[in-house]
C-alpha cells in the first residue's frame, strides 16, 4: 500500500528474539488537522528502545518499530498546524500526542496526560499503534514536534530530544540559572547533557563521578568543579553547596 497509509519499518516479532529486526509495512493513523507528516533521515538509540524490545519493561504490542528521537523532513501538514511548514527539519522524542485539554496538559505536564499517546508502542483512539522513528515514516502532533534549527546537526539534534529533553526539563522546573550551584551525579549519556545545559543557562556546575576519567571532559563543558565520589570523606567539602542535585548516574557505588 504504501505512503501516506502507510510506512515501513525495521520491527521485531518476538522479545525472545529482540535482535531480529524485519522490514515491514505498518499502518499509519488516521491524518488529522493538526498532524503532520515526517519522512525520516535519522533516529538516535536510547536505551528506552533495548528495554523495549528485550522485554526488561514488560510486555509490548507486537510486531513494534522503536525509536524516539526522530529527525526528518515536514512533508505533510493538517489545515490547523502553525508552527510547522512543509519542508522544514523537524524532530520528535518519546511523546507524539495528548489530549492537551486535561489538568496535567493545563499545567506543563503533558507527559503526565492521562490520555497520551507514546510514540512507539502506545495505541491511538482508534486502535492504531504508534510506532517510532526506525522507520520511513511518522505521523505525529504539531505539539509534540518541533523544527531544529539549522545550527544544529541532525545527530546532535536527534539525542536531544530524549536524554537532552529529560535534564533540560528539571533544570529549567527547578530555576538553574545565575547565582545557582548545580551538582551533575554522572557524565554518561544524560548527564553530559545536564551539564551543557546548566553551564548554558549560567548555573556554577559541578560534576560528581565514582571515576575521575571524564574530569577533563566536564571542565571543557565548562563545570567548574569535579568531584570524585569515590575519594575518602570527598562529601565534606559540599556539605550544603548545591541548590539542586541532578542524579543522571546509573551505577551505585
Amino acid at each position: 500500500m504504501g505512503y501516506p497509509d502507510t510506512a515501513e519499518g525495521f520491527m521485531i516479532e518476538d522479545q525472545k528474539k529482540w535482535s531480529e529486526f524485519k522490514k515491514q509495512e505498518f499502518k499509519l493513523k488516521p491524518f488529522e488537522d493538526r498532524d503532520i507528516d515526517i519522512a525520516i533521515d535519522a533516529c538516535g538509540v536510547c536505551g528506552s528502545d533495548v528495554h523495549t524490545i528485550t522485554g526488561g519493561w514488560g510486555d509490548c504490542p507486537l510486531p513494534i518499530c522503536v525509536g524516539h528521537e526522530v529527525v526528518g523532513k515536514a512533508i505533510k501538514v493538517g489545515k490547523d498546524v502553525k508552527t510547522i511548514k512543509v519542508g522544514d527539519r523537524v524532530g520528535v522524542g518519546a511523546q507524539i500526542q495528548a489530549d492537551l485539554d486535561c489538568d496535567n496538559c493545563k499545567a506543563d505536564q503533558e507527559n503526565y496526560c492521562p490520555n497520551g499517546v507514546d510514540t512507539y508502542g502506545a495505541p491511538y483512539k482508534d486502535g492504531t499503534i504508534a510506532q517510532g522513528g526506525y522507520s520511513s515514516h511518522m505521523r505525529a502532533h504539531e505539539y509534540f514536534t518541533f523544527k531544529i534549527p539549522d545550527n544544529i546537526e541532525t545527530a546532535i539534534a536527534a539525542p536531544m530530544l530524549c536524554a537532552g529533553l529529560t535534564v533540560y526539563s528539571p533544570l529549567v522546573r527547578l530555576g538553574a540559572g545565575p547565582g545557582k550551584k548545580v551538582a551533575i551525579v554522572g557524565m554518561g549519556g544524560l548527564g553530559h547533557f545536564a551539564v551543557l545545559w546548566a553551564v548554558a543557562l549560567g548555573a556554577e556546575v559541578y560534576v560528581l563521578s565514582h571515576s575521575p576519567g571524564k574530569k577533563e571532559d566536564a571542565l571543557k563543558m565548562g563545570a567548574k568543579e569535579f568531584i570524585v565520589t569515590s575519594d575518602k570523606d570527598w562529601f565534606k567539602p559540599y556539605a550544603f553547596r548545591f541548590d539542586f542535585i541532578i542524579n543522571a548516574a546509573d551505577a551505585t557505588d
